[in-house]
């Protein structure tokens, strides 16, 4: 059997890097990596996903030296140990665990991070029947509610309707016991997105603005909740709205500066605003989505392997083929949109996004539109 720590430390060596560094490129506490190198402490499954990522190697679970629930069994035991049937460092651990799924968000699969996401919700769940003092009660409603909002945000981007609607419910509900308008706000930019990508523009208005009203003012849900609004009035066509909402998101994260944690879905990282022009930029038919897309993705492309992509580059080339159409570029336009769809990374929330580019295509009656469409039917086909 392959040692976990072995690999990992023979990769970190061959390829000149150290694992101060691995630490920092992955997010993870450098002591919690380098117990689990030293075969202290078993690997998770995210952290053997994250370090194939970054080294390129191809380990499994069972190449590590103890189950994956090890973790969460050292905290059961931890917490036993302590007065309180909760204790503050099962909640710390809990917090630090949330914002690792929330850093996850954009490399990771759906399927895999909703897994994680509801074994840590049981375990909230469990810690709520037990004995605890006000404060504590207070931070597992907190939990409860990011790990719900979380979830939802992943329903939604699997087309899974019902539950995600079960999710935002239980959060925007814990958040109003817990009195935490962030995560409230947050839920109804949440929802802002998915009935903007069924097509409800308008609802998608009142929604980004009902967030923009409970979001404290110097918080990211506000930002996201603004960038969401501007995106909906530039589906509906309304220009001067649209552009005002840009200009107000630009404002608004440049006076936020840039967060310890950019990778974390909601800490606004000011770069995310190149995306966001992008997309609402093209939405609108305005070719300066051009160059903010291309930024995109000279910025966060990885390398030449399509699959190693995150979600926004993805977006940004559909959004580069929109604007490339509109101005009768067709062959860019149409190698951009097959690049999105041969990544894989465009989730099925988003599917919509790559068919308008399909049909344009097709409407053309441009001799890649075959080729275009059936690689649009094998990205749903691998979702099905």
């Amino acid at each position: 059997m392959i040692d976990f720590g072995t690999e990992v430390r023979a990769a970190l060596k061959a390829q000149g890097k150290s694992l101060r560094g691995a630490a920092r490129e992955l997010h993870y506490d450098v002591a919690y990596l380098s117990r689990v190198i030293n075969g202290k402490q078993a690997p998770s499954s995210e952290v053997i996903q994250a370090v194939n990522e970054y080294l390129g190697l191809s380990l499994k679970a069972e190449d590590a030296s103890g189950p994956q629930d090890d973790e969460m069994d050292a905290w059961e035991l931890a917490r036993r140990v302590q007065a309180s049937d909760v204790g503050n460092a099962t909640l710390e651990r809990l917090e630090h665990t949330f914002d690792r799924l929330a850093m996850a968000y954009p490399r990771a699969t759906p399927e895999d991070l909703l897994r994680q996401v509801r074994k840590h919700s049981g375990y909230v769940v469990k810690l709520l029947d037990g004995r605890k003092t006000l404060a504590e009660h207070r931070r597992l409603l907190v939990l409860g509610g990011w790990l719900s909002l979380l979830a939802a945000t992943v329903h939604i981007d699997l087309m899974q309707n019902d539950a995600a609607t079960a999710r935002l419910e239980a959060a925007a509900t814990l958040a109003r016991e817990a009195r935490h308008p962030d995560i409230e706000a947050w839920c109804y930019e949440t929802e802002a997105w998915r009935v903007l990508t069924d097509g409800d523009y308008v609802q998608a208005v009142d929604l980004s603005r009902a967030a923009q009203e409970v979001a404290p003012s110097d918080s990211s849900a506000l930002i996201q909740a603004s960038a969401q609004e501007g995106r909906a009035h530039a589906r509906l066509g309304n220009a001067t709205e649209t552009y005002a909402a840009i200009e107000r998101v630009q404002e608004l994260s440049a006076s936020l500066g840039t967060p310890d944690t950019p990778d974390h879905h909601y800490r606004y990282d000011p770069s995310k605003s190149l995306s966001y022009a992008a997309t609402t930029l093209a939405w609108l038919g305005d070719p300066a989505a051009e160059p903010y897309a291309r930024e995109v993705i000279r910025r966060l492309s990885p390398s030449n392997d399509l699959t190693k992509w995150p979600r926004r580059v993805a977006s940004a080339n559909i959004d580069l083929a929109l604007v490339l159409l509109k101005e009768n570029r067709l062959d860019e336009a149409c190698d951009s949109a097959q690049k999105a769809i041969l990544s894989g990374r465009v989730v099925p929330s988003n599917h919509w996004r790559a068919l308008e580019v399909v049909k344009a295509v097709e409407v053309r009656q441009l001799p890649e539109s075959v080729d275009l469409r059936e690689a649009y039917q094998g990205l749903k086909a691998i979702e099905q």
